[in-house]
Formats: C-alpha cells, sequence, structure tokens
C-alpha cells in the first residue's frame, strides 16, 4: 500500500529533533497524567462501593429517627421478625466517657448494639472475635483512639452516664469506616441490654434510633419500604436501602474527585498553553522547508499536513505517556485519599477512562498547535527567496484563526461541564481559566508595551539589553508569563482559601471566644452547674435554652402534604432571647424592639436559607408543635447566620414570653484558658452530672485542622501536576528563547563580552518574567479567595500578604534558577560550538 506524501514527509521529518520537542511531550503528558489518575481511581471507587453497599449499611434496610419508635413502628418490626426475617437494632448518642482510673473524661459517640448487627460485613477487634462475646456483660469495646484521649487500657474501667464498664478490646476496622471520621468522632460500642443503665437518654437528649433488617431480595426490600412509606412517613421515619446507601457514598466521593480532576484539567490546559509555544518556535524553525516544498510544487494542503500530522503524532505520544504515568499514579491515591475511603479499593485500569484520556491529550494539543500551525498555510514559494520580506504575521480576523479559538473557548466549557460535580462548577471553572488566561495574556501584552514604550536608555547595557529581550521577534514573554502566571495563580489560590478557613475555624483566634461548651443541661441543673464553674473561678459566657419542635402547620395548611421537604420533616432545635448575636445579622424585616400588640401571634425571626426551603417571608405564620402544644407564630425576620462561628446559632427564634414554661434545656458556653483546668471541669461535671456533655473546642480545632490537611493535601498532590507543568513549560519557553537568543550570544562574545555579562542580561530578562507573573498570579489568586471564601463559604476575608510575597520571591527565584540551568551551554560554551550547535 502506497503511503501518501504528506505522511511519508511527516515521518522523515519526525525522526529529527526530538529533544526540542521534549517539551511538547512532557506539556501534554502531565495533565493527562492527573486527569486519567483521578477518574481511574472514581471509577475503581464506585466499583468498590457497589460492590459493598450491603457491608457499608450493615444490613438490606435501615430505619432511622431521631425519636425512639413509636408503638405502630415496633409493631411493623415485631412482625416481620416473627415472619423470619431478622431484625437489630442500634441506638447512637453523644456523651462523655470518664476513665476511672485516670479521671480523664471526654465526648465520644456511643452505640448501643444488638446482637446480629451488622448483618454483611466484619468487624475486626483485637483480641479477635470480641464482636460476638463482648454482649454477654458489661463490656464495651472502643475505637483505638479512645485509649489514647482516655489514657486507658484494655481491662480499666470507664463510666458512661451511671453505669461502668470494663474496656474489653479495641476495634481495628468495621464496614464503612472512614479515617476521618473515626479521628474526629471516636466511637463506643456498648451492648444494647445496658443502655437504659446509663440514664442518659433523658427528655432534651439527642439519638439516632436504628432498626437494621435483613432482606435477601432486592425487589422484597423496595416493596416492605413502598408498603409502610405512609407510615413510616407519618412518623417522620427515614429508610435507606443498600443500593441507596452505596449511591451516597459513590455521590460524596464524587464530588471529591471530581474537584480534583478539575486541578488535573487545569494541568492539560496549561500543558495546552505549552504545545502553543512549543509548536510556535517549531514552526518557526520550519516556514523555510515549506517554502521549499512549495517550490518543488507541494499543495499547500499538503505541507499544512504535513506538520499537523507530526502534532498529532507528538501529541498521542504525549497522551500515551500521560496514561501510563496517570496509572502509576493511581496505585497511590488509595494512600493519598485513606481517611475518605469506607472500603477498600482495588486499583484496575479503566480502559474507558484511558481512551477518554488519549482522546483529550490528542484533542488539546491539536487544538493548541493549531494556532501557530495556521502560518503554514500562508507561506508562499517566494519566501525560499525573500525570507526577510514574506514573513508577514498573521491576521487577528482570519477566519480559520477564528474558527479554532472558538473550538478552544468551547472545549474549555465542555470538558469542564464534564468534569465538574455541578453544571454550575463546571461553567464557573471554565469562566475563570478563560478569565484568568487573559489577564495574563494581556499583562504579557502589557509589559511588551511598557517596555518598549518607556525603554531605560541611561540604565546599564546588560539592562537595556535584557529589557529589550522581552519586546524583541522570537520572544517568549507571552509563553512564560501565562504559564508561570497559571500555575502560581492555581497554587496560590487553594493556598489562600485553606489559609482562610483554618483561620475562621481557629478557636483561640479572639482572646474572649469561648473553648468549652456543656449542653443537654437540665432546667434543675442550670443554677448548679453554673455554681460549679464559679467555684473554680470560670464565669458562664452565657447560657441558651434549647426547646425541640416541629413544623406542622405554613400559613395555616397542614405539612403532611408537604413532607418530602426537609425543612418540615425535620425536628428544630429553638431559643428565645430579646437581642441579636454577633454571628447574625437582619436581612428582612425587623427585631422585636417593641411589646407585641395585643391579639398578635408570637414573632418569630427565621434564617434566610430554611425560610427559602419552606417557601415563606416576613408576615407569613408557621405552626409549632413544642411537646404535644400547637403555638402558631408570625416571622418577623430573617436573619443571615455565620454557621462557622462556635456559638450556638439556630434556624428559628421566638421572642420572650413564648417558650419559658415549655419542656427545655440549656447550653452554657465559657472559657478557660488553662487546658489542665478545662480538663477538670469537664470531669467534675460529668461525675456530678452525668448527663450533662462537655464539649473542648480546641479538641474540635485539633480535628478541624487534621481534616482540612488531609482536604488539602489531597489538592496539592493534584496540584503538583500542575507546578510540574509549570515548570515543563517554562524550561521550554526559556528552551526555545535560548536557540533564538544563542545567534545573540555569539555575536555578543565574538565582540568581546563576558559570560558574567551575558548571565546578567539573561537574568534581567528572567526576573522581568518571574515577577510580573507571579505578581499576576498572586493578586488573581487573591480576587479569586477573596470570591470563594466570602461568596462560597459565606465567612470573612483576610489576606494572607506576607505568604503570597514569598510565593512571588520563591517563583522569581526559580524562573532565574530554570532559566540557567537551560542557558549552561551558551554561557559555557566558545562562540564556534554553540554556532555548530544550534545549527544541528
Amino acid at each position: 500500500m502506497k503511503v501518501p506524501f504528506a505522511a511519508r514527509m511527516a515521518w522523515r521529518e519526525g525522526r529529527h529533533g526530538w529533544r526540542r520537542r521534549t517539551v511538547y511531550l512532557g506539556a501534554v503528558s502531565l495533565g493527562v497524567a492527573a486527569l486519567v489518575s483521578i477518574n481511574s481511581f472514581s471509577a475503581n471507587v464506585t466499583a468498590a462501593v457497589r460492590g459493598q453497599a450491603r457491608a457499608l449499611l450493615g444490613g438490606d434496610l435501615e430505619l432511622s429517627s431521631r425519636t425512639a419508635f413509636p408503638d405502630s413502628i415496633e409493631a411493623v418490626l415485631d412482625s416481620v421478625a416473627r415472619a423470619g426475617v431478622p431484625v437489630a437494632r442500634v441506638t447512637s448518642f453523644g456523651s462523655m466517657v470518664l476513665g476511672t482510673r485516670t479521671g480523664r473524661t471526654r465526648l465520644f459517640e456511643v452505640r448501643a448494639v444488638e446482637a446480629g448487627f451488622p448483618f454483611y460485613g466484619e468487624v475486626r477487634t483485637d483480641p479477635a472475635g470480641l464482636w460476638t462475646e463482648f454482649r454477654s456483660a458489661r463490656r464495651i469495646v472502643v475505637d483505638p483512639a479512645v485509649l489514647i484521649y482516655l489514657d486507658v487500657r484494655v481491662g480499666d474501667s470507664v463510666k458512661i452516664g451511671e453505669a461502668t464498664f470494663a474496656v474489653a478490646g479495641v476495634v481495628t476496622d468495621a464496614p464503612g469506616d472512614v479515617g476521618l471520621r473515626t479521628a474526629i468522632g471516636p466511637r463506643v460500642f456498648m451492648p444494647a441490654q445496658y443502655l437504659n443503665d446509663t440514664g442518659l437518654l433523658r427528655f432534651g437528649s439527642r439519638a439516632w434510633y436504628r432498626a437494621y433488617l435483613q432482606i435477601a431480595e432486592a425487589r422484597a426490600v423496595q416493596g416492605f419500604a413502598n408498603r409502610h412509606n405512609a407510615l413510616f412517613e407519618r412518623h417522620r421515619v427515614r429508610t435507606e436501602t443498600a443500593a441507596e446507601e452505596g449511591e451516597d457514598v459513590t455521590q460524596a466521593l464524587g464530588k471529591l474527585t471530581s474537584y480534583l480532576g478539575l486541578v488535573g484539567l487545569a494541568a492539560l490546559l496549561l500543558g495546552g498553553v505549552g504545545v502553543g509555544s512549543a509548536v510556535s518556535v517549531f514552526v518557526k524553525e520550519k516556514l523555510d522547508g515549506a517554502a521549499l516544498l512549495r517550490c518543488l510544487g507541494a499543495p499547500q494542503r499538503s505541507v499544512f499536513a504535513i506538520y499537523l500530522l507530526q502534532a498529532a503524532a507528538l501529541g498521542f505520544l504525549g497522551a500515551a505517556a500521560g496514561v501510563a504515568l496517570g496509572l502509576v499514579v493511581q496505585t497511590a491515591l488509595p494512600a493519598i485519599v485513606r481517611d475518605f475511603l469506607p472500603v477498600p479499593v482495588a486499583v484496575a485500569v479503566s480502559w474507558s477512562t484511558v481512551l477518554a484520556g488519549l482522546g483529550l491529550g490528542v484533542g488539546t494539543a491539536l487544538a493548541f498547535a493549531l494556532l501557530p500551525l495556521l502560518r503554514v498555510r500562508g507561506v508562499t514559494p517566494l519566501r525560499a527567496l525573500r525570507r526577510e520580506f514574506d514573513d508577514v504575521a498573521p491576521s487577528p480576523w482570519d477566519p480559520w484563526r477564528l474558527a479554532v479559538f472558538s473550538a478552544i473557548l468551547a472545549g474549555i466549557v465542555l470538558v469542564s461541564l464534564g468534569q465538574a460535580p455541578r453544571r454550575e462548577v463546571g461553567l464557573a471553572f471554565a469562566g475563570g481559566v478563560i478569565a484568568t488566561a487573559g489577564v495574563l495574556w494581556l499583562t504579557a501584552r502589557g509589559l511588551m508595551w511598557a517596555t518598549r514604550a518607556w525603554f531605560p536608555t541611561r540604565a546599564r547595557y546588560v539592562i537595556r539589553q535584557g529589557v529589550a529581550n522581552l519586546f524583541r521577534p522570537g520572544n517568549q514573554t507571552s509563553a512564560v508569563i501565562l504559564a508561570l502566571g497559571f500555575g502560581v495563580f492555581l497554587v496560590a489560590t487553594l493556598y489562600v482559601v485553606q489559609k482562610n478557613l483554618v483561620d475562621q475555624f481557629a478557636v483561640d483566634a479572639r482572646a474572649d471566644r469561648p473553648n468549652l461548651v456543656l449542653f443537654d443541661i437540665q432546667v434543675d441543673q442550670r443554677d448548679a452547674v453554673a455554681g460549679l464553674l464559679a467555684a473554680r473561678g470560670v464565669a458562664a459566657a452565657g447560657v441558651t435554652p434549647i426547646v425541640p419542635a416541629r413544623i406542622t402547620g405554613v400559613n395555616g395548611r397542614p405539612v403532611e402534604a408537604r413532607s418530602s421537604n426537609w425543612a418540615l420533616r425535620r425536628e428544630y432545635r429553638n431559643t428565645y432571647r430579646d437581642t441579636m448575636v454577633n454571628s447574625e445579622r437582619l436581612v428582612a424585616g425587623a427585631w422585636w424592639t417593641e411589646p407585641r400588640p395585643l391579639g398578635d401571634r408570637p414573632r418569630i425571626s427565621l434564617e434566610e436559607e430554611v425560610a427559602a426551603e419552606l417557601g415563606v417571608a416576613v408576615g407569613d405564620r408557621l405552626t409549632w408543635d413544642v411537646q404535644g402544644v400547637a403555638i402558631e407564630t408570625r416571622i418577623a425576620s430573617l436573619r443571615r447566620v455565620t454557621w462557622a462561628r462556635f456559638q450556638p446559632n439556630f434556624f428559628a427564634v421566638f421572642e420572650p414570653g413564648v417558650l419559658e414554661r415549655a419542656p427545655q434545656t440549656f447550653v452554657l458556653i465559657t472559657r478557660a484558658e488553662d487546658p489542665l483546668l478545662r480538663a477538670e471541669l469537664q470531669r467534675d461535671v460529668v461525675l456530678a452530672y452525668p448527663n450533662v456533655s462537655a464539649l473542648d473546642l480546641t479538641v474540635v480545632q485539633r480535628s478541624l485542622d487534621g481534616l482540612l490537611s488531609s482536604v488539602a493535601l489531597a489538592i496539592r498532590f493534584m496540584a503538583l501536576f500542575t507546578i510540574g507543568s509549570g515548570l515543563v513549560i517554562l524550561a521550554g519557553a526559556l528552551s526555545a528563547s535560548r536557540f533564538q537568543r544563542a545567534r545573540e550570544a555569539v555575536l555578543l562574545k565574538t565582540l568581546g563580552a563576558s559570560a558574567r555579562q551575558l548571565r546578567q542580561i539573561m537574568l534581567t530578562e528572567y526576573i522581568a518574567w518571574g515577577s510580573l507573573a507571579a505578581l499576576t498570579g498572586v493578586l488573581l489568586a487573591g480576587v479569586a479567595g477573596w470570591a470563594l471564601i466570602t461568596q462560597v463559604f459565606e465567612l470573612s476575608f483576610r489576606l494572607p500578604a506576607l505568604h503570597l510575597a514569598a510565593v512571588w520571591a520563591v517563583v522569581c527565584v526559580l524562573t532565574a534558577a530554570v532559566g540557567f540551568a537551560n542557558s549552561g551551554e551558551v554561557l559555557r560554551g566558545t562562540p564556534l560550538a554553540v554556532l555548530r550547535e544550534i545549527s544541528e
């Protein structure tokens, strides 16, 4: 079979100059590696979760409620149990646990477990086999962190409420365990038959009541749930099947991998910039050869096809290398994000992801290579004779160029939408990428215009020569600033967001911020608990009443007709007060500064987002069931609440004079500077009032820091691909500049310039590139960080100026270092050796 002319010529030319095309391959491969590793890992996680959905749930069907199951639900459970369907119950609640030997205490999640649970999966313990044996006596098994926090050993006794248990062993592995969850909320497992002995489940105590059913056939599971759906909804009992649990976990993990995938996509798009830069230099080198081919009779389309085939082949090789690297990285990802994984993940090749990565890599390479390749279309045979008169810059309004630009923009949007977890996130990412690239390109053009307009004519020669290199023909200013600036922008934005989140949640950021919370305080214990603190020299910073209630009507309509709305189904924990707190801001209506008019309904203030979910506004009416008493209220105002503040915040606040006589508990917040004093206060309160729970917010802070650090580690790991792409492109751009400036260096050396002067010229150029690119990147990162913190997280923003300045300095030094590393042979070599090297 006869090989077409264009293919033969592409092969012949492609056999030479591989060293100069390394940048092309590297720019494509890193971005493809990031996407392939993330998407393949996501496919592995999805397969693992679906295969172990029953083990994740612990049964085939879960019934759960915030209150104890009513008699009608108990009757259903008893009937299915008599029919031979295994049923197991688990009651979960937060409680203080006291180590009797050490005196240490801390809030843990306590799970009272019946025999048989879980029906699927295996709970491993140390010593082995404890899960089926520890229920025979007053014994517990715990997460390993419990032993550390309480400084207890296996065999020691601990006190949970009014009951004492022996620590029988630790749980080393359980279905659905997630590293971060068990670290932040360590669990204590106790036999369900001793739950009443603790005396903890009193009025106002929050607990989850769950019943698990083992129904082998999926059709029978759904049939049972549908048959009793009306009963479950009437009593606000949630149902979840194993398939639904697997879907929920897959969706949650999918969001994490999608966000990480966007970071990988940024690396691929940045690689596209490098491809465009490399091909631009490649095309400039081949214009004379293209003109010669035209002289020999080659059609314009054949000449264009030669170099397009080379670009496609290089794009395929780069994408293939990226796929191979991505599959290697994929094996490391389970260890990087292990704290987020509820199931073991087996690493397997996802061929659909591999093919998609190849397609994206080749498509990106071709899209960004087409712009410079279009110059080949305009090469005439006369260029072979009069190069200096025939080198005309392409018109910006060339319809082919406009079509390629449009295709690139459309591709960015489509790929972003496909990679993002939600449509609006994809559009925002694509818009951010395009806007950032536009600002960086304008910055580069502005630098070239400014240096030409305000050229430092009185500066030293080496400074003038270095500045002139920024705008001379063949300069790499746009490519370097775009590559460097984009990489700096992405990494700096991630850092700015992380820093602000950590600072916002810092418990001890203000001298007066509370760091100890006591809750579930009964009415008759309020004064006594405050007195216990006062005896140790600690004053209560605030005591807040909490009154549980449910919404039963909206504007006179009963809520059963709209019971699918979570805002109508949930139980609210409301409060009453006459003033607003510093975490709230009024956005509609007015606060109750005047007495309520005679005959008017009691007034409430509603949080704006829950009001939107309920579909109500100022003036609308809500009917509440407060422990069997119906209270109809009028919405007097809407508030915006900063939920991140460590203080009691509420969806609904009642005006005084309405709930004071309702059954209620209290939350007390205070501050104790000494960690030892905080520990002693918690111990004393638990010993005196076992039902009261205490939370040291500094412990929450450490857990939160660990969570944010783990998330940041995963994001930084993927950001390494972007940094790597930036470094490859920087090296490539500087390498291209090296070949174009080599003749200049030869001429200067021939005229007597020293290596020191050449270094100063290059340093001026590199510092200008690096400083402006880094400055633009950190400024854009500040803007993006502000938008994310204030608009997405709705928190106050603080710019870490010193840290960003450090990023700027590091990038400047790095640019100069990479530049000199690429220019070593030019600086050290003789003029004749350099001429021979660049003419190869």
